[in-house]
């Protein structure tokens, strides 16, 4: 019986205490929210960049790119306290490469291809990571880009048809 009774408390026990789960570390996420910043133009929030109508043969081999056109994000209204900012790009990527980003899904979309973004320094700006800073005046600010095609594939493979992407960017006060 005094078997019977310990297994059962052993049992009961059991069921009550609290779960412990292995853990192999920690991520604490910083940051703020700031009432001091930019005005975005309008223009600039929902802008369209054409790159145009490129020739699959343009890609001759993967890496390649073409079709580059430069875009920029206008600022205005910084406040004297606001003197640089960064800007953040997402979007969907391509698979294993966060500095491309994927075409949109479509049923003509052209394959092994994608659009790579870079500062106005031609430095490739990798999707969810911040782009060099800018340095802001209090008048109007143009922070100027380049979108171009990259081909993912040998350049061979890449296929014709529709190459639309889309991508969501913030604007980074450091």
């Amino acid at each position: 019986m005094n078997k019977n009774f310990i297994a059962v408390a052993v049992l009961a026990a059991s069921a009550i205490s609290p779960v412990a789960f292995a853990a192999d570390g920690t991520v604490n996420f910083t940051g703020s929210i700031t009432d001091i910043a930019c005005t975005v133009d309008t223009d600039s929030k929902n802008q369209i960049v054409d790159l145009g109508k490129v020739s699959k043969t343009a890609f001759t081999a993967e890496s390649k790119t073409a079709g580059a056109k430069e875009f920029s994000l206008v600022l205005k209204d910084c406040p004297p306290t606001v003197t640089s900012a960064k800007v953040r790009f997402d979007g969907q990527q391509v698979p294993g490469d966060n500095s491309i980003l994927a075409l949109n899904d479509a049923a003509d979309k052209a394959s092994n291809v994608g659009i790579q973004l870079s500062d106005n320094q031609n430095n490739v700006i990798n999707l969810y990571q911040d782009s060099a800073a800018y340095n802001l005046t209090t008048d109007v600010n143009y922070l100027k880009f380049v979108a171009k095609y990259y081909a993912t594939g040998t350049g061979n493979d890449v296929t014709a048809g529709s190459a639309n992407a889309v991508t969501d960017f913030t604007i980074i006060y450091p």
